[in-house]
């Protein structure tokens, strides 16, 4: 390839990529925004915690049925035209929330909303991790998880504009969504690897698993710990006498040590191997998460423990997807992000209606527990893990 030639594919390279971490980052802002915004609104108009966590599980259903179909529409119509969709949906839906106060048809919103974020989130993923070289793959998707950080921790600053309007924070997420699409529809399309075998989406998922079970647990860690943070942690902290701008800004620290070290978790993670890193991080997530409790409400305790747990469970899901990316084939990392992506909606699924439950029938200090002891519980299978190895048999 000559200079003059890949001078404007490395310009285009660049661009594609800025242009899809603005996406994440929007992305981001909307899911980090609604989940706690739903929370504080539903829990005003008097209704139950159990009932406020199964409200907000809705979007995470919608992105668990979306999986078991999403890979089609990518492989078909391309990376492009599945986040233009994806956005269109979300921002529609988004607008919705502030014309009606029906629990009904926030629940329908909220799976809507699930629908449109898994289906950009699943084509910006694999776009970013099949483009990317080996050698840089931990450092790329960590620029992937730090767009997402970004946006997850700005989003709940937005629950400061309720005094202003309960309208005015969808509106606001709207409008960036709007943005990023005038960005994405200059784009040039592009499409997944094709497997060259015949076999079923089934029988490819299935081998994909017994590859690679393991590293696609974290996408389970974290979307537990996601959901349940952002929507059961609101609740927890009215019930210890914290009003709604410290609730914010207390996630936001979550954020804040999510991106602090999502990068030098990648750049770790190439050096010195994906699995110590990730057991690293689980153990020393489980520490944090099991002192919330201890700290009560002391707000610079629990700031601190925050930036420790952002910062080391924040890169799960991403590093996840690297070492996916590190040990099957390259025509069956759709079937890995389907399945970590899965695995994150039944987190997601499981975390706020846990969350909701344990706050009411157990401990306000159920939701911490039951995080540091799934994260300890990784840690401490992931010492003997060693991956499958890679044969004929087993690619599709």
């Amino acid at each position: 390839m000559t200079a003059q030639t890949s001078a404007p594919a490395l310009l285009s390279s660049k661009f594609r990529l800025g242009a899809l971490l603005l996406v994440v980052v929007v992305a981001g802002m909307s899911q980090g925004l609604l989940l706690p915004l739903l929370s504080i609104l539903l829990d005003r108009s008097g209704l139950s915690s159990e009932l406020n966590g199964m409200n907000s599980a809705a979007m995470y259903i919608g992105i668990f049925v979306t999986m078991f179909v999403i890979e089609k529409p990518v492989v078909r119509f391309g990376y492009k035209r599945v986040i233009i969709a994806g956005i269109t949906l979300v921002t529609l839906s988004t607008l919705l929330f502030s014309t009606t106060d029906s629990l009904l048809v926030w629940f329908l919103l909220r799976m809507l909303v699930g629908i449109g974020d898994s289906s950009l989130h699943f084509a910006t993923q694999l776009w970013i991790v099949s483009s990317s070289p080996a050698e840089k793959r931990g450092r790329t998707i960590s620029l992937y998880g730090m767009a997402y950080g970004t946006g997850f921790s700005l989003g709940p600053l937005g629950i400061n504009l309720l005094p202003y309007g309960e309208k005015l924070p969808f509106l606001v997420s709207s409008l960036f969504f709007a943005i990023v699409l005038c960005l994405v529809l200059r784009m040039p399309n592009e499409w997944p690897e094709r497997s060259a075998s015949a076999s079923s989406l089934g029988r490819r998922h299935l081998k994909t698993y017994k590859l690679a079970w393991f590293v696609l647990i974290p996408g389970l860690l974290y979307g537990l710990m996601e959901s349940s943070m952002n929507s059961s942690f609101p609740l927890y902290a009215i019930r210890l006498g914290l009003d709604q701008h410290w609730i914010s800004f207390l996630l936001l620290a979550f954020g804040i040590g999510g991106l602090i070290l999502q990068l030098p978790l990648g750049i770790w993670s190439d050096r010195i191997g994906r699995k110590p890193v990730l057991i690293g991080c689980a153990m020393i997530g489980a520490l944090a998460f099991l002192t919330v409790p201890i700290a009560g409400d002391e707000l610079l305790v629990l700031f601190i423990l925050f930036i420790v747990a952002g910062g080391v469970v924040g890169s799960f899901f991403s590093l996840g997807l690297a070492y996916a990316a590190d040990i099957v084939p390259r025509s069956m990392l759709p079937s890995a992000n389907v399945i970590a992506s899965v695995h994150f909606s039944l987190g997601s699924i499981a975390g706020p209606m846990l969350g909701g439950i344990g706050l009411r029938y157990v401990s306000p200090n159920s939701l911490f527990l039951f995080l540091g002891l799934a994260f300890a519980l990784f840690a401490i299978r992931g010492i003997g893990y060693k991956p499958k190895a890679i044969n004929v048999s087993d690619t599709p």
